[in-house]
C-alpha cells in the first residue's frame, strides 16, 4: 500500500509540543507501517525560537510566524498547544478559516468557547479533535464518543487532576499537611508554581464540561458546574474519614436521572475504601462510567505529562488524517442551551450523605444542642466518632456521618450550628459519594 504524506503544523512548542514533535520525528516509520500515513512536521510556531528544548527540530522548521502555517495549503492539520484561552482561540479560529483541521489539548478553551469553535469548524467544513484535552494519555473522549455509543450514560465519576490526586494521596499515606504535600508536588513537577487552577477544582471542571457534554448530549457551560477545591482540606479530616472507612478524592461528577436532569459538580469527596477509584493514587487519573448496556467501565492511566498527552495528540492527528475524526465530529450532536439549561440540577437540590466535624466545647449538653439543630433540619445521623483530648478553646473534635439529605438542608443546618455558643469555629462539611460498582454476586 502506498504511503500518504500528511503535513502537520504545530503551534506551541512547550512541554506537550516538544512531546508531539518528538513522536512525529522519531516514530514516523512505525506509524506509517501501521496506518499507511507518514506524518511530516512542516513547521513549528512559537514566540520563543531561542530557548533550548529536549527535542531537536530539523533546520528551518521553527518559526515565530503563524502565517507560515496558515498560508501553506499543503498543511492540512494544525495543532494548537498554546494553552490559555484568548491567544489559543485566535489561533484555532485562524486555522479553521484557513481550511485546516484542528487538533488541541486545550480543555479550558473548549470548556469556555467550545460551542463557538465547533460552529466555526462546521461552517468551514473542518473538524476539531480534542482527545488530549481531558485526561492526558487516557482515551476517554473516544471511549465515550465511540466505544459507548450504544449506551445511555447515566453517571460518571472521575479523578481527572493528577496534581490534586497526588496531594491528597500524600496527605493520606504520609499524614502530611496540605502545604507540605503541595510543596512536594511542585518539587516533582506535578504542580505548577501557581497551582490555583488545579487545587481550586477548575481544571477538573473544564474537563467535566467537555466529558459531560459528549456523554449526556447536552450543551454545557462552566456555569452549570458546582466547583469546590481542596485548599481547605486538613490531614485530620482525612484521618478521621479513614477511621470511618473512607478515602478522600477530588471527584468530577456527572449524573443523569430518569427525568433527564443532570447534576454536575467538582468537590472533595469521601468514597468507600474498597471502591476502585479509592485505589487510584499519586498523579494518576481514572474515570468510572455507567452505561445502560455495558454497566460500569473504568478508564485509568497517566492523565498528564509530556509523552502521555503527546500520545493522545498524535493519535488525534492520525484519526483526522484517516478521516475518522471528520465523521465523528460531524455527528457530534448536543441539545442546545434552550433545551438543556432547565435540566441542570442546582447544587442545593443534590442529595448525598455528609461527613461533618465540629469542635465542640467540653461541657454538658453541647452535643445535644447541635444534634437538635440537625434534627430541626430533618437530618439524620448514621454514625459518629469522638476522640479523647482537648483542642483549642477547650474543644473536642466530634465527627458525624449523616444519612442522605439535600444540600440545601445541610447548608441551613451548618449555618445554625456555627451560631451555637458551644461550637468553636466553623464546622467542616465534606460530601460522601456512594459510587455503585458492578461486582459479581
Amino acid at each position: 500500500m502506498a504511503e500518504k504524506n500528511v503535513k502537520v503544523g504545530l503551534v506551541g512548542f512547550g512541554t506537550v509540543g516538544c512531546g508531539v514533535a518528538k513522536l512525529i520525528l522519531e516514530e514516523a516509520d512505525s506509524m506509517a507501517a501501521k496506518t499507511g500515513l507518514r506524518l511530516q512536521l512542516a513547521c513549528v510556531v512559537d514566540v520563543d525560537t531561542q530557548s533550548a528544548r529536549p527535542v531537536k527540530l530539523p533546520d528551518g522548521i521553527l518559526t515565530d510566524d503563524l502565517k507560515r502555517l496558515l498560508n501553506d495549503d499543503t498543511i492540512s492539520i494544525g495543532v494548537e498547544l498554546v494553552g490559555g484561552t484568548d491567544a489559543a482561540k485566535d489561533v484555532q479560529l485562524k486555522m479553521l478559516h484557513a481550511g485546516k483541521d484542528v487538533v488541541t489539548a486545550n480543555k479550558a478553551l473548549l470548556a469556555e468557547h467550545g460551542n463557538e469553535l465547533y460552529k466555526t469548524a462546521r461552517e468551514n467544513n473542518r473538524c476539531i479533535a480534542f482527545e488530549a484535552s481531558c485526561a492526558g494519555g487516557i482515551p476517554i473522549v473516544s471511549g465515550i464518543r465511540s466505544g459507548l455509543t450504544a449506551n445511555n450514560i447515566t453517571a460518571m465519576y472521575g479523578i481527572v487532576n493528577g496534581t490534586c490526586n497526588y496531594i491528597l494521596s500524600n496527605m493520606t499515606a504520609k499524614d502530611e499537611d496540605f502545604s507540605e504535600a503541595l510543596a512536594e508536588a511542585q518539587s516533582k513537577g506535578y504542580a505548577e508554581a501557581d497551582p490555583t487552577l488545579d487545587i481550586s477544582g477548575y481544571d477538573s471542571a473544564h474537563k467535566l464540561a467537555i466529558l459531560a457534554s459528549i456523554a449526556f448530549g447536552y450543551e454545557i457551560t462552566l456555569d452549570d458546574i458546582f466547583v469546590e477545591g481542596i485548599e481547605a482540606i486538613s490531614k485530620d479530616d482525612i484521618r478521621y474519614g479513614g477511621e470511618m472507612g473512607y478515602v478522600l478524592k477530588l471527584l468530577a461528577i456527572g449524573q443523569k436521572d430518569q427525568n433527564s436532569r443532570i447534576s454536575l459538580r467538582v468537590h472533595p469527596s469521601f468514597i468507600a475504601k474498597d471502591n476502585s477509584l479509592a485505589r487510584v493514587d499519586g498523579p494518576f487519573n481514572a474515570v468510572s462510567i455507567f452505561g445502560s448496556a455495558v454497566g460500569q467501565v473504568m478508564y485509568y492511566g497517566r492523565g498528564a505529562g509530556m509523552m502521555p498527552t503527546a500520545s493522545a495528540v498524535v493519535t488525534d492527528i492520525i484519526d483526522v488524517a484517516l478521516g475518522n475524526s471528520a465523521t465523528t465530529f460531524r455527528h457530534l450532536n448536543v441539545k442546545p442551551r434552550s433545551e438543556t439549561k432547565s435540566l441542570i440540577e442546582k447544587i442545593g437540590d443534590t442529595v448525598s450523605r455528609f461527613y461533618i466535624k465540629v469542635m465542640c466545647k467540653d461541657r454538658p449538653g453541647g452535643v445535644a444542642q447541635w444534634s437538635r439543630v440537625l434534627a430541626d433540619h430533618e437530618i439524620s445521623i448514621s454514625g459518629a466518632l469522638q476522640h479523647e483530648g482537648i483542642g483549642p478553646d477547650n474543644t473536642v473534635p466530634v465527627v458525624i456521618v449523616t444519612h442522605p439529605t439535600r444540600q440545601e438542608s445541610m447548608t441551613g443546618a451548618l449555618g445554625d450550628i456555627e451560631k451555637l455558643e458551644v461550637i468553636g469555629g466553623r464546622p467542616v462539611c465534606i460530601r460522601i459519594v456512594d459510587i455503585p460498582e458492578d461486582k459479581e454476586t
